[in-house]
């Protein structure tokens, strides 16, 4: 059923899936302090919510996010109040990150500078045909250095140059060749071609998936050795959870598993 968190973003529950909307379509839903601190708050919220498996983000209107609200940011020029707004759209796209569920980004008409950024950090991302990508901060004299942090650890290292120092609009076939998002399909097929995904996951073992995309992120980080041992950890103790118990012994007895969690 529906549930409207507030005017700038809606969460809506469906098969253990929650789509949040970002709600200000008017400004190609750019990321004013109130979105930023709205989105935040709707994802710390999900993160205790055991019943949702997947998150979808999407935005309203005729993009899925511009990127800061330029006009808000300059507003006058306090370096400490802009500061401020960096510093809490990194933790935005930070709760994402370390968010126990998967959250894929269903991405049509722009998503440029921070709204790059928000696709970067999300697991996952399915791109309508026409849309476009950019971190244009270099042809405005405002270098994209936060958007930096997710796209270079999501592109390869001359691919995340490439969009960061020419920042030109690239097309949504040029970001999956990059790796920036994983399926680019029509127009019409978008939001069912993301929800076949989100259900997809959400039909797995939830404990799996969530300790999954924990380890992932950890071990990335590390040396290989310490990634092995680590990772050696998570599947001991994965193995012991009765999920995996149930998963195994189904996949033995050529039956359809029944998850705990």
């Amino acid at each position: 059923m529906p549930s409207s968190l507030n005017d700038l973003v809606s969460r809506h529950d469906n098969q253990g899936v929650a789509t949040l909307t970002l709600q200000r379509g008017n400004a190609y839903n750019a990321l004013s302090d109130e979105l930023i601190s709205a989105l935040t708050d709707a994802f710390e919220t999900l993160a205790e919510d055991t019943e949702i498996k997947v998150v979808v983000l999407q935005g309203e209107g005729r993009g899925f996010c511009a990127g800061h609200d330029l006009k808000q940011l300059t507003l006058d020029d306090d370096a400490a109040r802009q500061r401020q707004t960096f510093d809490r759209c990194s933790r935005l796209m930070q709760t994402i990150n370390q968010l126990p569920q998967p959250v894929i980004a269903a991405v049509h008409g722009i998503a440029t500078a921070a709204g790059c950024q928000l696709v970067a950090s999300c697991d996952l991302a399915v791109a309508e045909e026409g849309a476009r990508f950019a971190t244009p901060g270099v042809n405005i004299g405002l270098f994209c250095s936060t958007p930096m942090v997710a796209l270079s650890r999501t592109v390869a290292q001359k691919h995340a140059l490439e969009m960061l120092l020419l920042g030109e609009m690239i097309s949504a076939q040029r970001a999956y060749e990059m790796g920036l998002v994983n399926r680019v399909v029509a127009a019409d097929q978008l939001q069912q071609e993301v929800q076949t995904m989100a259900l997809n996951i959400a039909a797995k073992s939830g404990n799996c998936v969530r300790t999954g995309k924990q380890a992932f992120y950890r071990q990335l980080n590390q040396p290989l050795d310490a990634a092995y041992a680590d990772c050696s950890d998570v599947m001991g103790c994965n193995i012991q959870h009765p999920d995996a118990k149930e998963g195994i012994d189904a996949f033995l007895h050529k039956r359809t598993p029944t998850w705990i969690s």
